[in-house]
């Protein structure tokens, strides 16, 4: 069963959320998220079990504690709630922890080892008591913080000794990095910012997907329904959480397997993104005090 710790005030949580989204500061992946659990189904589910499994090198979690470090959707808590884990999933995002409760309440087992709460990564007393985990999950999270690195420091903090730390962030590009970056300030900055950059970015990759699918010989439609087989997730919330998604900082593999070397932990996978605009996946481990060499 789960333990009960004092979560933030949710009311201040939605308060500071509200008021960073009124001043173009923060995008509001929670609705996003709130259109994409149309979609979800046993497929869906399935295929975000098997995505878990396979990075984190394991198809079983009974026994294991498993924390959701902005559980957005709460597709990936409810797939770890599918190995037997015991689940806490939080989130910053008011829509995006309603999310998570209603994807519990649709799929979930009807006992208490999956619990749902507002939090925020970067608030230090509550990473504090929430104790230790043997995995930490938080996939494309830490660096829509506006505080990427404190961030990245605080989940450390939550990963039992010989547990696994399994995180996603932005792979850094430089240049086109920052052009991005002022992308999506534009698509935060209101309704005419926002219809400027779909109306743009959306016919743009729907053409050039087709052309080049034309040119390879690929069944173009494809492309749309294949994308659900990666993670389970949908190309179109994905496209709208990539053009919205701010803050925004991003980080090359190197300096991300270095900051938690220095903190104790060991590589055990890396999935890059090819140099492209997407995330590198990584998978740490927590040296026990033993296991130094």
């Amino acid at each position: 069963m789960i333990s009960t710790v004092n979560a933030p005030d949710a009311e201040s949580l939605r308060a500071s959320h509200a008021q960073e989204v009124t001043a173009g500061e923060r995008f509001e992946f929670g609705q996003n998220w709130a259109a994409f659990l149309r979609l979800v189904d046993e497929s869906r589910i399935e295929t975000a079990v098997h995505s878990l499994t396979e990075l984190l090198g394991t198809d079983r979690l009974e026994g294991k504690r498993f924390i959701d470090v902005g559980s957005g959707s709460g597709l990936f808590s409810l797939a770890a709630h599918r190995l037997g884990a015991e689940v806490r999933s939080f989130d910053y995002d008011p829509a995006s922890v309603a999310c998570t409760t209603e994807l519990r309440r649709r799929f979930g087992r009807a006992d208490r080892t999956w619990s749902v709460e507002p939090g925020s990564v970067l608030d230090a007393g509550y990473i504090a008591s929430l104790g230790t985990f043997d995995v930490v999950y938080s996939w494309g999270v830490l660096h829509h913080t506006g505080a990427m690195w404190d961030a990245c420091a605080q989940v450390a903090k939550l990963v039992a000794p010989g547990g696994q730390l399994f995180i996603a962030l932005y792979n850094d590009q430089g240049a086109w990095s920052g052009r991005w970056r002022r992308i999506k300030q534009t698509y935060c900055s209101g309704a005419l910012g926002r219809a400027a950059v779909l109306g743009s970015y959306v016919p743009y990759a729907v053409i050039r997907g087709l052309v080049s699918d034309l040119v390879w010989g690929r069944n173009p439609a494809q492309r749309y329904t294949e994308y659900r087989k990666a993670r389970g997730m949908s190309m179109i919330h994905d496209w709208v959480d990539w053009l919205g998604g701010y803050p925004f900082e991003v980080a090359k593999p190197e300096v991300v397997f270095d900051f938690y070397r220095a903190r104790g932990f060991e590589l055990e996978r890396l999935r890059t993104c090819g140099g492209s605009v997407g995330c590198n996946e990584f998978v740490f481990r927590r040296i026990r005090s033993g296991d130094r060499g």
